[in-house]
């Protein structure tokens, strides 16, 4: 897929990912989007409108997060198509969590910043495919179950400060799954279902780097404005995250992403 030819610049191409509703034409134009900006052709220009929320397709239907039907033990295929829909709509919602971070922020970083945003989101779309793919093996797809609209409620609450959009997406949500994400390894690989734990496995080895993405920018943005960064991040986390900072940590994950335990461990409940 290639980009239209009236897209040239960076934030024109990150809404054209948001404005994207299909799922398919979603990943395919994430995908265009960081190749055109890796071969040089699209200019370090923030001259569009981005949209306060992307274009969703009519299914999955979004519930609330407490109207969530339970997904059951992973030891069954219908719970384990459950827990695999439920991450295939993270990784998709995360499509546009990078592309929005990019187009909404670039302008107040440095070139590299979209650099290191754009190899994100096109992860989050070879994630997105990789669970779908598996989904399909397994007789079902992405929408055929309920989602919910948590995630982005996140980027509604950062939508106007950079530092708070890094430390609840990245430093939060992101860092949360590196937490959990290796019990739930073990549950697949327990079911046997080897195939599904390999595609989590290749995730969460890239989710580090995610995460060291954002804890690299946040400690840059702070530094430069005179603050410190485990500090603040402890004050944007009490003023905009809905919830608690819940052990056990996977310490090690998050030393590797940057994120060491002075900035986490004071939240902790």
């Amino acid at each position: 897929m290639t980009l239209p030819i009236a897209i040239d610049s960076v934030r024109a191409a990150c809404a054209h990912v948001l404005l994207t509703p299909d799922p398919l034409a979603k990943l395919m134009a994430a995908r265009a989007v960081a190749r055109g900006w890796r071969m040089g052709r699209l200019a370090h220009r923030f001259d569009a409108d981005m949209p306060d929320r992307p274009a969703r397709p009519d299914q999955p239907a979004l519930l609330p997060p407490n109207q969530m039907p339970k997904r059951g033990k992973i030891g069954s295929d219908r719970a384990r198509i459950a827990m695999l829909h439920a991450l295939a709509h993270i990784e998709f919602v995360a499509i546009d969590l990078a592309f929005d971070l990019i187009g909404r922020f670039g302008a107040e970083f440095p070139r590299d910043f979209t650099d290191d945003w754009m190899r994100v989101g096109a992860d989050e779309a070879m994630h997105f495919a990789l669970l779908d793919r598996r989904l399909r093996q397994l007789g079902s797809h992405y929408g055929a179950l309920a989602a919910h609209d948590g995630l982005w409620q996140a980027a509604s609450e950062t939508a106007h400060d950079a530092l708070a959009r890094l430390a609840i997406v990245p430093m939060v949500l992101e860092a949360r799954a590196l937490d959990i994400t290796p019990a739930t390894i073990l549950r697949f690989q327990g079911a046997g279902d080897e195939m599904s734990a390999r595609i989590l496995q290749r995730i969460m080895t890239d989710e580090i780097r995610h995460v060291f993405a954002g804890t690299k920018w946040f400690d840059h943005a702070t530094k430069r404005l005179g603050l410190n960064p485990a500090n603040h991040y402890q004050i944007l986390v009490k003023r905009h995250f809905r919830g608690a900072l819940k052990p056990p940590f996977n310490d090690s994950a998050r030393r590797q992403a940057g994120l060491t335990r002075e900035f986490y461990t004071p939240l902790a409940q």
